[in-house]
């Protein structure tokens, strides 16, 4: 296989490790959340907007990531991302104070939102004969990240660092420092772009590519915020509150598998609709076992709601470096990931305030079961022709 030949198998463990940094340090956040809701005595909404920031930062600073990738090439901008993550992110639990909180958060979600969309323009630069397995191994290193946090944080990080929550949040921060330096060392140009190719960062909003896969992303993305979010309050609310640590991993973990499916079989999954609607379907279910269910039941639910969100997502980060000129990878992903993100932060914070007014905690899922029918939308809109990769 062409990906593994040559420096292949170093460049396929570094996108590993980058997309690891994707996801690692907003989902430390979840697990601590009944400690931050004690010592900052903050409301549902105000925990629906930090949860949410990066996300909505991840939507509105990807136009940026595009101008500095067009400027600067996808390496340097991988790793100016990578440094502000990794500053940002121990910073965020200093005093600690609720401005804090918020104020490092949204500097951490723009370091995110650079990285965004830098890897599906570095997968077409290093593996433009293998982007769906490079793809696939990024995004699993992004699902990993997201188990870690969530399941070592209550059994194991919290206890070693005398249960403090800020120091949780740094400790999780240093996988980014070592990455940036992996990536500095090891891979010290720039890939060139064809002769005659200018790049450029603007967004093509009339372009379909960028409207549908970025719809699809809606959907995925909401329904699993808004799961991490509220599964930890809504387990509290119910009676359930000593099955969170197990919902928070299996929510997570439920996502390996569909990153292996994914990684074996891309050629015949990433490109074609139903896969896709397939997920959504199991999403719904997922959604709907959750809120009815109790016990062991919980976990299992909670996992199928991974499955399906990771499923998609995969799917989603692909087609820009499918479908797409590679001077252009960039400013389509950017545009998928502006579109799709903004509504996945916007999911939590209405999800937040529904549940406030209301009371009734199922309230919190109802922005996601919108996400599913987003996903409907976007895949009727495809385009029907794939550029090979």
């Amino acid at each position: 296989m062409a990906a593994l030949r040559g420096g292949g198998i170093g460049r396929l463990i570094l996108l590993w490790w980058a997309g690891v940094n994707l996801r690692i340090t907003l989902l430390a956040v979840p697990p601590v959340i009944p400690s931050i809701h004690q010592d900052l005595d903050v409301s549902q909404t105000m925990i629906g907007i930090v949860t949410g920031l990066p996300v909505l930062l991840l939507a509105l600073a990807a136009v940026f990531g595009a101008f500095l990738i067009s400027k600067l090439g996808a390496r340097r901008a991988l790793l100016i991302g990578l440094v502000v993550v990794g500053v940002a992110s121990a910073l965020r639990g200093v005093g600690p104070s609720v401005s804090q909180l918020l104020s490092m958060t949204f500097v951490m979600g723009i370091g995110v939102a650079v990285m965004q969309p830098a890897l599906p323009a570095i997968v077409r630069d290093w593996f433009p004969a293998s982007v769906g397995l490079a793809t696939a191994v990024y995004a699993n290193g992004l699902l990993v990240g997201e188990i870690l946090s969530a399941a070592l944080t209550i059994p194991y990080v919290l206890p070693l660092l005398g249960d403090s929550w800020p120091w949780s949040l740094a400790f999780w921060s240093v996988p980014a420092i070592l990455t940036a330096l992996a990536v500095m060392l090891l891979i010290p140009k720039e890939a060139s772009l064809p002769k005659g190719t200018m790049p450029t960062w603007r967004l093509d909003w009339r372009g379909r590519t960028g409207w549908s896969v970025g719809l699809i992303l809606a959907g995925a993305a909401s329904l699993y915020f808004t799961a991490n979010a509220f599964i930890p309050d809504l387990l509290t609310a119910t009676g359930e509150s000593a099955r969170i640590g197990g919902a928070l991993t299996s929510l997570n973990a439920g996502q390996i598998p569909a990153s292996f499916l994914l990684l074996l079989f891309s050629r015949h999954l990433i490109g074609p609709r139903w896969p896709v609607l397939g997920a959504a379907v199991l999403g719904a279910f997922g959604v709907g076992g959750l809120l009815a269910s109790s016990g062991t039941w919980l976990i299992a639910w909670a996992g199928l709601i991974g499955f399906a969100a990771a499923f998609i997502l995969i799917w989603t980060l692909a087609m820009p470096a499918m479908l797409a000129d590679p001077a252009d990878v960039h400013r389509v992903s950017a545009m998928v990931f502006t579109v799709g993100y903004f509504y996945a932060f916007v999911s939590p914070f209405i999800g937040g305030v529904l549940w406030d007014l209301t009371g009734r905690p199922g309230a919190g899922f109802v922005p996601a079961a919108v996400g599913m029918a987003a996903i409907l939308a976007g895949a009727w809109l495809l385009p029907s022709k794939r550029a090979a990769s």
